[in-house]
């Protein structure tokens, strides 16, 4: 058979952040101007073919010790083997008959990493969309976040909610509840998608009536958003006043978002935003640095929040006038500002520039 090509777009946390991992409501949105990349082609053999996460190579000690710290002993290729073997568990499980084949597995990402993109995810993401396509199975939509979710937690011990999953999975914009009953019974949340035009499904330059977004991401301010939530859940398990009241103020925050944009009423996104990051500083270690990301946007006359748990920040810009002044501000400290370009399902099998479009033809 012809290979399978399968994508997944990285994403940003645009309300209610972190309440996903502490059974709250998040409303986030995929973007196709960085993604991960990956093909089947049908082999002898069963192989995973490393990619440059998976990279040995360093230039120093130095360099050595940081990367390490950072991004751990393993890579990309852990999560496509994680995958693979969670999907045939299901189908075994589900008595669901598999062609007879093997295939090598190959992905390339241009996603930032470990500035809260969710580089890791759309791997595994984008392996479980590969391996529905090549043995020609279909597996609700509702149950594939849960898939990725478990490779990455269960099977390699990461510390991971379900939020970024479902967005790669169903691509554009979607609200999600995470009802702690519900979760428990069903093992996923409430996923509504919303319509993706909201926020400039099109692309920025036709987007008229709806949210001016902006990311604006610094590699150099990469976090482990493990360590950024350690405390924070350590806290809530113990049913702290404080912290149990912030995740309850997360999901309103949520909550609100998705009704404002339904309503039509996106002037009250901007306030949203900015509470939603002025309560996660009350409550959350953030660095300096990080930190100082959201106060230089907000001087431009921006709203901006964390993007996932640090490095990258999202929100809205009211003009170009104000989209050059935040760019200029944020390139003085070192950050690359960008407008999205809102990851439908249906731009995953398009060519998109500077996604790697010369890749995924070769």
């Amino acid at each position: 058979m012809e290979q399978i090509k399968s994508r997944s777009f990285a994403r940003a946390g645009l309300l209610g952040n972190p309440s996903d991992g502490y059974f709250g409501k998040t409303l986030s949105f995929a973007f196709a101007n960085y993604c991960v990349d990956l093909r089947l082609a049908e082999s002898a053999r069963m192989r995973f073919v490393p990619g440059e996460v998976d990279d040995a190579t360093f230039d120093s000690p130095e360099k050595l010790v940081h990367d390490l710290r950072l991004f751990g002993y393993y890579g990309g290729v852990r999560m496509l083997k994680a995958v693979a073997k969670l999907f045939f568990e299901y189908c075994f499980e589900h008595g669901i008959r598999l062609p007879n084949r093997n295939f090598t597995a190959e992905y390339r990402t241009n996603i930032p990493r470990l500035v809260g993109l969710s580089g890791s995810s759309a791997i595994c993401s984008a392996m479980l969309k590969g391996l529905m396509r090549f043995y020609e199975v279909t597996i609700p939509i509702e149950e594939t976040p849960t898939i990725c979710l478990e490779a990455e937690r269960d099977e390699l011990g990461i510390n991971c909610g379900f939020q970024d999953r479902v967005i790669q999975m169903y691509g554009g914009l979607v609200f999600m509840d995470f009802n702690r009953d519900y979760v428990l019974a069903h093992n996923r949340g409430r996923y509504e998608p919303l319509d993706a035009a909201l926020i400039g499904a099109d692309g920025p330059s036709s987007c008229t009536d709806c949210l001016h977004l902006y990311i604006a991401f610094d590699p150099r301010r990469a976090e482990d958003s493990g360590r950024a939530h350690k405390k924070v859940k350590s806290l809530f398990e113990a049913k702290r006043a404080d912290v149990l009241a912030a995740m309850s103020e997360f999901a309103d925050i949520a909550q609100k978002g998705r009704d404002a944009l339904v309503a039509g009423r996106l002037s009250a996104m901007p306030e949203l935003i900015d509470a939603n990051f002025d309560l996660r500083d009350r409550i959350f270690d953030i660095s300096p640095q990080n930190r100082n990301m959201v106060m230089v946007a907000r001087s431009a006359g921006a709203s901006a929040k964390f993007a996932g748990s640090g490095g990258a920040i999202v929100g809205t810009y009211s003009d170009e006038a104000q989209f050059a002044l935040l760019s200029e501000r944020l390139s003085a400290i070192g950050c690359t500002t960008i407008k999205p370009i809102i990851g439908t399902r249906e731009l995953e099998c398009c060519d998109i520039p500077g996604s790697m479009a010369n890749w995924r033809n070769s």
